[in-house]
């Protein structure tokens, strides 16, 4: 799917003012300031993305995810390459671990994490839009790319956002790859209402 240059960008501004909110919030939480880099946004169907990933497909994460639905229905999933996700748990609780691997405990700071991110992304994209949304408790699950995105994909699934981003937290770098699957229909629903706000301020300039 080809969006036009005006929904593209405006998308960008969505997404940016969300995941700037989420790390205003991870920078309350902790002793460090975090920066970030401005997403890099894509737009694909089922099959453009098993391309696209081609041989990243193995490649192992963490992820949390999030059902939402409302005014648009679908999954966000936020994946951590292994290495980024034990360094952002090991920034938010002081403890560091020698090991790439989470406990429970490390694996429930990772999910708030997400929940945190998630959220700022998709309250500000609620709120700005202004069409509202619900979302379902956070889950935590690992495995290969390739495993995720099979989870991810449902029947109803039709187009994957993909925000690709990376949080600096004083020295450390974090990658982060957000993949929001919107259900037939809803990613329609979305440019819709993109329209409609570019609209109005085009108006409000006139």
């Amino acid at each position: 799917m080809i969006l036009r240059p005006e929904q593209m960008d405006l998308l960008q501004e969505v997404i940016n003012i969300g995941i700037g909110k989420s790390a205003g919030i991870l920078n309350e939480m902790i002793d460090a300031h975090i920066t970030l880099q401005v997403p890099h946004l894509r737009i694909f169907s089922k099959q453009e993305l098993a391309q696209e990933m081609g041989d990243l497909t193995q490649r192992y994460f963490g992820a949390v995810k999030m059902g939402f639905h409302g005014s648009f229905k679908g999954i966000a999933s936020l994946l951590f390459p292994r290495k980024s996700a034990a360094k952002l748990v090991n920034v938010m609780t002081g403890e560091y671990s020698v090991t790439n691997d989470l406990d429970s405990i490390r694996i429930g700071t990772l999910t708030e994490i997400g929940n945190i991110i998630i959220n700022g992304i998709m309250g500000t994209i609620s709120n700005l839009l202004k069409k509202p949304l619900k979302f379902f408790m956070p889950a935590y699950a690992e495995g290969s790319l390739c495993t995720m995105l099979l989870q991810d994909f449902t029947a109803a699934s039709s187009t994957v956002l993909l925000a690709q981003t990376r949080f600096f937290v004083e020295e450390h770098l974090v990658e982060v790859d957000l993949f929001l699957f919107f259900d037939v229909g809803s990613f329609d629903d979305l440019l819709v209402c993109l329209d409609d706000m570019l609209q109005q301020e085009n108006a409000q300039n006139d």
